[in-house]
């Protein structure tokens, strides 16, 4: 089922998700949720609190070399950590719930996260480049954090000007 993904400035988005400690149908079923709603909006990520869901959830599928996003390569994490990061990549992002905005957001080059799939069964994933960004990304909004808040001061508030006159237009 797909569900409605809140946006900017909906306070739900600034909420610190708790950790999942049933793995059950409900989470299975939000799980699928989550995986048909990115889908039907063309993401890469999507973490629980975009669906109103304040848990520690979040899915990425990246697209293959021929931009194909494959279901069988779709990460499920519940309650994920970054154990570590290094390196410096700028990457123009963008976010399901700050919908006709990208900007270059400075982050990690490589990570490691250590998480647990939809069944409780811990696992770990090195990864960089743009898988890594998608994890940084999703993971901040666990936190309660966006990608808008990572830029300078002139750069956000010029974001928040032409952010409200657009919603205005709407």
């Amino acid at each position: 089922m797909i569900r409605e993904v809140i946006t900017y400035p909906n306070k739900l988005l600034r909420t610190k998700s708790k950790d999942v400690e049933k793995f059950d149908e409900e989470l299975h079923t939000l799980l699928d949720d989550m995986y048909d709603t990115m889908v039907a909006q063309s993401g890469v990520g999507l973490a629980a609190i975009q669906v109103s869901i304040p848990l520690n959830v979040l899915i990425i599928l990246i697209p293959d070399e021929n931009d194909i996003q494959e279901k069988d390569s779709l990460i499920e994490a519940i309650n994920p950590k970054i154990t570590h990061k290094d390196g410096i990549q700028v990457f123009t992002e963008g976010c399901l719930s700050v919908p006709g905005f990208n900007e270059d957001i400075k982050r990690a080059q490589h990570i490691i996260v250590e998480y647990q799939d939809r069944h409780g069964n811990k696992l770990q994933m090195e990864t960089e480049d743009f898988p890594a960004v998608a994890w940084q990304h999703e993971m901040d909004h666990l936190e309660g954090h966006l990608f808008i808040e990572k830029l300078s001061l002139m750069k956000r508030k010029k974001f928040e000007k032409e952010y409200k006159k657009a919603q205005k237009s709407k």
